[in-house]
């Protein structure tokens, strides 16, 4: 008898076996499909990543191979001339270009960002215009905003080419990204922060800058390093409004050349082109200089 019933029972649960095939069939092969899909994309990912790894080294690379052989004693004399072609005075504007134009596009941005989160109700028309005329905004090609900053800032204003012109166009390039990332940043902030800061006494602006700020503060340091290495790399918009004179600016109101726009000029040239290669190398030294400063600024922000 217990023979008999184990037979039955490994009979039975051959029988059920057999039939959850036959009910479910298309669930089988859906699940073999969906792993194969999945590691078919984990492949892909895979791929994409070394391929932008590959290339991304490759530039650094190449940029360092035929840079670093080229860094001359004569690149780095304080004055510029036509024979040492000196970078010193690209450089110097290079840092003041781009801590004016984050001095002015920063507070604008991050602000902006806090209206359009904090205050702002939602599904407000206005908030949907902004955002809209923001995205529209970083898809403009530089040399548009350089040929505005022309007219109204080197020519309606009575700016002419300087300094304060080319920082202001690029204030205004940036400042799109600037607020895009800010906005994430706050809205990736959890409510229960606004909700816990209002439970103990705090009022809006409190909660604001003490709570949501400090907390959204390694993802506005990532917009404001993206701005950074756009400002540093700009050389349409400035040729129109900061023009290409190589001397250190007496005022801000006195012309200027940035390291970007010094290799434009001198691979345009054609005579020099080591020493483009020569700035090619400091140029990529002081964005990696930039970037780290700003993770690291990120990462201790982040661990308070």
């Amino acid at each position: 008898m217990p023979e008999i019933t184990a037979a039955g029972g490994q009979k039975a649960a051959s029988v059920g076996k057999a039939r959850a095939q036959m009910v479910f069939p298309a669930g089988n092969r859906n699940r073999k499909a969906a792993r194969v899909q999945a590691g078919v994309l984990r492949w892909l990912v895979r791929i994409a990543a070394g391929l932008t790894a590959a290339v991304l080294l490759f530039l650094i690379g190449y940029i360092l191979v035929m840079g670093i052989p080229n860094l001359k004693p004569s690149l780095f004399e304080w004055e510029y001339n036509s024979e040492n072609v000196s970078l010193v005075p690209a450089l110097i504007n290079t840092v003041l270009m781009t801590a004016f134009a984050l001095v002015i596009a920063t507070p604008l941005g991050i602000f902006a960002a806090i209206w359009l989160v904090e205050y702002a109700k939602r599904g407000n028309k206005l908030v949907r215009l902004v955002r809209v005329t923001t995205e529209t905004l970083q898809g403009i090609p530089s040399i548009v905003y350089g040929l505005f900053g022309m007219l109204f800032f080197v020519t309606q204003l009575h700016w002419g080419y300087s300094l304060i012109a080319g920082a202001f166009t690029l204030a205004i390039m940036v400042l799109p990204v600037i607020m895009r990332t800010t906005e994430e940043a706050l809205i990736a902030v959890p409510d229960s922060y606004r909700e816990g800061s209002f439970g103990l006494g705090a009022g809006k602006l409190r909660t604001v800058f003490t709570i949501v700020l400090p907390s959204a503060m390694p993802g506005i340091l990532s917009g404001v390093i993206l701005a950074t290495g756009r400002i540093v790399g700009e050389t349409a918009a400035l040729i129109y409004t900061a023009s290409s004179v190589a001397k250190i600016p007496e005022s801000v109101f006195s012309s200027t050349r940035t390291l970007a726009v010094h290799m434009y000029l001198l691979s345009n040239e054609g005579l020099h082109v080591d020493a483009t290669y020569g700035t090619a190398v400091v140029l990529l030294v002081l964005v990696l200089g930039i970037n780290c400063l700003s993770s690291f600024i990120a990462g201790k922000l982040a661990k308070k």
